[in-house]
Formats: structure tokens, sequence, C-alpha cells
């Protein structure tokens, strides 16, 4: 995974065999201060969604992002090596509480860049919101809690709603409408 500074990339990785990521209802929001601890300081989140069996992220690389770090291994930029943190530790915590061993995400995690197409960034975050009532999970987005959605909703949370202001062609005086158009 490969970032470049102010690209928009959509990243989501998924459980083997589809498997589920989150086995208790405790484990989203384990997950998201594993975010914040990782992730959030190697990029820059302008949304996200957890899925029982999958997460995604749309995010814009910054000069933190590229930053070169070599752990022993091989190189790699500090927002993969955020994303190999996330995964590892997430998947450490939840071997140790669910009694299990092994790998519980996919290999690769993806990270496509969506700044060479102007509305694919704006679908990729419509969609990455829609998520959870597409998959019948709810039959409103911001009933929800583990995705960005609220956060543009209701304010707060630690998605950088300043950047998606100015990196998303999306009108967000009128987010709770657009948001429920279908994706193009």
């Amino acid at each position: 995974m490969l970032l470049e500074r102010g690209n928009l990339y959509h990243v989501f990785n998924r459980g083997n065999n589809k498997q589920r990521i989150f086995l208790s209802p405790g484990n989203y929001p384990y997950f998201l201060n594993k975010v914040q601890r990782y992730v959030a300081p190697a990029c820059d989140i302008l949304a996200y969604c957890l899925m029982p069996n999958h997460f995604h992220f749309l995010v814009h690389a910054n000069e933190k992002s590229i930053i070169k770090i070599d752990d022993g291994s091989f190189p790699r930029q500090s927002f993969s090596q955020a994303i190999k943190h996330l995964l590892s530790s997430y998947t450490k915590a939840v071997n140790i509480q669910m009694k299990r061993t092994g790998s519980l995400f996919q290999q690769k995690t993806k990270a496509i860049c969506v700044s060479t197409n102007d509305l694919h960034a704006e679908n990729v975050f419509h969609y990455i919101h829609q998520n959870p009532m597409i998959a019948g999970l709810v039959s409103k987005m911001e009933d929800w809690k583990y995705s960005s959605f609220g956060e543009y909703i209701n304010g707060g949370g630690f998605c950088n709603h300043d950047l998606a202001r100015l990196n998303l062609q999306i009108n967000f005086s009128r987010l709770y409408q657009e948001s429920y158009r279908p994706i193009l």
C-alpha cells in the first residue's frame, strides 16, 4: 500500500473467509479506540464505518502518511505501519478474548485512490455511510453507531470535517438529504 500525499483513499479490509471481525458489542468501540491511537495520527480520516465482517475508511494522505518507517522487516510508509499495528493489536486482543488463534483479517488491506474522479470520492463517502442500511442492519444510517455519519449529523468525533468540506463536492448544509440519495 503506497500512498501519495494529498490524495484521498478508500481503505478497507474484511475478515478471513468473510468471517466476523467484531465478535462482541464491545469490540466496535475497542477497535475505534485503536483507530484513534494508530491510524488517526498517520492520516486525516474523513469517514469510516465498521461492519460485522469488514471496515471502511475514507482517508486523506498527508505529510505524516508518507513518512518512511523501517521496522526491521522492510521499509513502509507510516500509514501502512499504522494499519499493521491496528490490525495486529486488535487481532491479538480478540484472540485472547475469544480464546482463539490465528489471523482475523485478510492478508492485504486495500487502499484505492479516489482522487482521480471528481464524483468518486463523494460516492465513496456516501457508500461508506450507507453500508449498514444497504446490508439491512438498520433502517436509517443514523441508527448505526459505528460509522462517522453520526459525527457529521451531530458533531464531534475524530473525523476531519473541515478537510472533508474542502475535498468533497458535497453540500454539507444538506448532508442528511444528500446522504440518502442513491449512489451514482
